[in-house]
């Protein structure tokens, strides 16, 4: 798998997980909230803060029909698509303070671009990523114009199916971009455990040989701290200031608390799963005296046959090992020997 950087941010096998607080629309339509949830995303330890570029009318039409309302068992049935992009969308012109907030608290501030006007609008804020949503997957020319870019492209999979995968890497690859990473993801807010299927995670990155990670729209952060376990690099997360700024994803986003636990939780899982290693560490090589060794467990006389009535394998593990009994027993000791003496080669023959 290549490893690939996004801005100082190095994204490989050996590396330490890219975590993404996910703005998305938790802004509360106050730039001052927005300013201020980069500052607490800063705080939680995460990597990086993501937004989402667009506007109803480059994601949607403004007509109310059936087919532009949501009616498929989620947190928005009921409301037309553009009255729910028009409510989650953060304005253009606040995307310069944001990005300049962010390169002050030393955070990576990035973007899912949804039409080629947001990919103008992000390229003239230099930024180092692109992301593509879920349901833009299947969006061709939007990806082969940001992999177009020569930045790296992180890809949601919630949507999609295999051959929609497939169709969107080839896509970056053709346009000269093989700096791609695949996000599990499952499109349900928020994600019911059964629907996760977190072993999907090694297949994507055995079939594809690219980075991979997981868009989290679970509740908690046990479920990214899973996928870091079974290789993730990134995670993604929304991330909201407090419950009480509302909007279309609070239900499944994190307070900086919580936010803060989710850092914790995969730093901490990185550090265990540290390296495949058969060597006894500086803590097991004390505790190994607690092993079995064969110790003199009656007194016995110089001449008497080493037996299983003299001889036992027991804690501690400062006698011979216990691999040794039987080649030990019917040899005589050479002299008179204590009880709870550690077996040595030395004294029997």
């Amino acid at each position: 798998m290549k490893p690939f950087n996004i801005a100082d941010f190095t994204i490989s096998q050996e590396g330490r997980t890219f975590i993404i607080a996910e703005l998305s629309a938790n802004h509360g339509g106050r730039l001052d909230i927005a300013l201020e949830t980069v500052s607490a995303a800063k705080r939680t330890g995460a990597d990086a803060i993501k937004l989402q570029t667009y506007t109803a009318d480059t994601i949607t039409l403004d007509v109310k029909n059936d087919y532009f309302k949501i009616n498929k068992g989620t947190l928005w049935d009921g409301k037309y698509l553009h009255e729910l992009y028009q409510e989650a969308a953060m304005p253009w012109e606040w995307h310069q303070a944001i990005f300049a907030r962010a390169k002050e608290e030393g955070l990576i501030c990035f973007s899912s671009p949804f039409d080629p006007t947001a990919v103008d609008l992000l390229e003239t804020l230099d930024v180092p990523a692109y992301k593509i949503a879920s349901p833009e997957i299947t969006d061709i020319q939007l990806i082969e114009l940001v992999a177009s870019k020569g930045k790296p492209v992180i890809i949601s999979t919630g949507m999609a199916t295999l051959e929609d995968i497939e169709l969107a890497v080839d896509t970056c690859k053709k346009a000269g971009n093989d700096k791609v990473a695949l996000l599990k993801c499952t499109s349900a807010y928020p994600t019911p455990l059964e629907e996760v299927n977190l072993l999907t995670l090694p297949a994507i990155q055995e079939k594809f040989q690219c980075q991979v990670g997981l868009s989290d729209h679970t509740l908690g952060s046990i479920i990214a701290g899973a996928a870091v376990a079974l290789g993730a690099k990134v995670v993604e997360k929304h991330f909201i200031l407090n419950k009480s700024v509302g909007g279309p994803d609070v239900n499944f986003s994190l307070t900086p608390e919580e936010f803060e636990h989710l850092v914790k939780t995969i730093r901490d899982i990185e550090m265990a799963l540290g390296t495949v290693n058969f060597d006894l560490t500086e803590s097991t090589i004390k505790t190994r005296s607690f092993c079995r060794s064969l110790f003199v467990s009656e007194d016995v006389k110089e001449g008497e046959t080493l037996s299983p009535k003299n001889i036992r394998s027991v804690r501690p593990g400062q006698g011979l090992h216990p691999k040794h009994l039987h080649e030990a027993l019917g040899k005589t000791f050479n002299r008179s020997y204590s009880k709870g003496t550690p077996l040595d080669s030395s004294m029997f023959e």
